[in-house]
């Protein structure tokens, strides 16, 4: 099996029980390793740990793009067009509450996509992608 570069994310939560409902059976994300501080979880192949901090957590300023007020900080995954889809139906069917609702962003541009942001229970912004064709996810 040829090894691929893993991404790794550390990031603020007020609760880990509440971490560990979104995460692990929400977004389906399996559990790794974890302490009474942390855990990880596997985030579509790719290594993220929800940290307990007493320091605060979730959005702290927006952006404007395309027309919509984007929370940051924010994380996600990029996916096929098809997985994305099916990604938005099973948060709906879930009552996922939005912050940006699914939609396509930069339509007929370089670089369309399909978007969707929510926020964990500790208010952590996450932004979902989902491209056609990868080799225009960096498109200018």
């Amino acid at each position: 099996m040829e090894q691929k570069n893993l991404f790794h994310l550390a990031f603020p939560v007020d609760d880990l029980e509440a971490a560990r409902e979104f995460y692990g059976g929400l977004l389906g994300c399996a559990e790794g390793r974890s302490s009474d501080r942390w855990i990880d979880f596997d985030l579509f192949g790719h290594q993220i740990v929800a940290h307990l901090s007493d320091n605060g957590t979730g959005v702290r300023a927006s952006n404007s793009v395309d027309s919509d007020d984007v929370p940051v900080p924010h994380f996600g995954i990029v996916l096929p067009m098809d997985e994305w889809k099916g990604l938005a139906e099973q948060l709906r069917s879930k009552g996922v509450r939005f912050v940006i609702e699914p939609k396509i962003r930069f339509a007929g541009e370089a670089g369309e996509q399909a978007t969707m942001f929510f926020l964990d229970p500790s208010g952590n912004a996450l932004e979902f992608k989902g491209f056609n064709d990868f080799s225009s996810v960096f498109a200018k």
